[in-house]
């Protein structure tokens, strides 16, 4: 009797231990009879099941992410743009995911996903309104809610919620880059030229403004000059006129030596004139003048 009662204990211990499980509070967990739910645990602790005939299938009731592979975008400037995004998503309806991805899971579900994500990343940056000037502002924002609220809506059959969808980045491709470079040098070049055009034809307004004045100021002291020049000469012959009234003969004298000294300048001056020239009167010895 006893040999027979060991085994029996231990055959059920078994079973009892094989139809208990337990529901972690990260998980949904559904209990399975032959391929069809029976039964749904979201709340934490003890659980039972059926040994051998019914299994437990556990998921994940934590946010998950999803990284998206990398696709090309033609916004509506026809710059195409590279395009990388990730996703935050989690199991909303445990029974309606097992339904939509059977026993592919959490792959299959992320697979489906990512041609969710994709589909509507191109059909949000590809809109008419969108250009990538529009994607590369602060109204990306706005562009990434709609791909998450579109997404939303797609990935509502697979029992999926949607938490989040983010852009990682946005460049142009490799093809494109040398272009965009060359074209942001020309850009650069020709700003540079219109300022330097702008710079000389300033320099060109201030060294004419500076000929004028130049010119002006010797004009003016030109003129200045001419009108003291024509004063003093105006003056001296008042004194040479009074002076010659005064005494004819001093006047004479005095405006020969004046004569003497200009035509005499230098160390061999030579003049050619006839023996009876006047020009030597005041040099010529009292007995000749006689």
């Amino acid at each position: 009797m006893t040999k027979f009662l060991i085994p029996l204990v231990v055959v059920l211990g078994f079973l009892g231990l094989s139809s208990i499980f337990v529901v972690d509070e990260r998980e949904k967990v559904l209990v399975l009879q032959f391929g069809q739910i029976k039964a749904v645990k979201e709340e934490p602790g003890l659980s039972f099941k059926i040994p051998f005939i019914q299994e437990v299938v556990r998921y994940d009731d934590r946010i998950l992410s999803l990284d998206t592979d990398t696709i090309e975008v033609t916004p509506s400037d026809d710059r195409r743009l590279v395009v990388d995004a990730f996703a935050r998503y989690r199991i909303r309806d445990a029974v309606q995911f097992r339904q939509a991805v059977g026993v592919g899971g959490v792959r299959l579900a992320e697979d489906r996903l990512s041609s969710i994500l994709n589909a509507q990343i191109r059909e949000v940056l590809g809109a008419d309104q969108v250009t990538s000037d529009t994607i590369l502002s602060e109204d990306r924002r706005e562009l990434m809610r709609r791909i998450q609220r579109q997404a939303q809506t797609s990935a509502a059959g697979l029992g999926l919620d949607v938490v989040d969808v983010r852009l990682k980045q946005t460049n142009l491709p490799e093809q494109n880059l040398e272009a965009t470079f060359a074209r942001m040098r020309a850009e650069r070049e020709r700003e540079a030229a219109d300022e330097i055009a702008r710079g000389n034809e300033a320099a060109q307004r201030v060294r004419a403004l500076a000929d004028r004045t130049v010119t002006e100021t010797l004009s003016d002291a030109e003129r200045e000059a001419q009108v003291i020049r024509g004063e003093a000469d105006a003056e001296r012959s008042a004194i040479y006129a009074e002076a010659y009234g005064q005494d004819q003969e001093f006047y004479s004298f005095y405006r020969s030596l004046e004569a003497y000294e200009k035509a005499l300048q230098g160390k061999n001056s030579t003049m050619v004139m006839t023996p009876d020239s006047e020009f030597f009167d005041y040099l010529k010895s009292g007995t000749a003048q006689e």
